[in-house]
């Protein structure tokens, strides 16, 4: 079983800067996917940006150029580091691993609480 906490969300300015962070705790071994994903008001859920052990990542088109994320050195941890932030990135940001392990012998994925964004404009 894994918990997931996210941190670092808040109210920002549009254009301003933001790093949210994920701590992974509840297990023992490293995680080789974590990924961030947000659901603004009124809509669904969407995938952000995700990372592998490996260091292979992906982005939505949306956050292409802006957004980087980094996977911790113990790989239990993730960050998200927004800049050029616009009032469409307003959303419940959450963290979550798909991490094969995981996947293979519980069935599921792991969420966390979500965290608020909010970008003024």
């Amino acid at each position: 079983q894994v918990q997931l906490e996210e941190s670092g969300g808040g109210l920002v300015q549009a254009g301003g800067s933001l790093t949210l962070s994920c701590v992974a705790s509840g297990s023992t071994f490293t995680l080789d996917h974590m990924a961030w994903y947000r659901q603004p008001p009124g809509k669904q859920r969407e995938l952000v940006a995700e990372v592998t052990s490996g260091g292979e990542t992906k982005y939505a088109e949306s956050v292409k150029g802006r957004f980087a994320i980094s996977m911790g050195r113990g790989q239990r941890s993730v960050a998200l580091q927004m800049r050029s932030l616009k009032p469409e990135d307003t959303a419940v940001y959450y963290c979550k691993t798909d991490d094969p392990y995981l996947l293979a012998t519980t069935g599921r994925g792991y969420w966390g609480q979500g965290t608020q964004v909010t970008v003024a404009s």
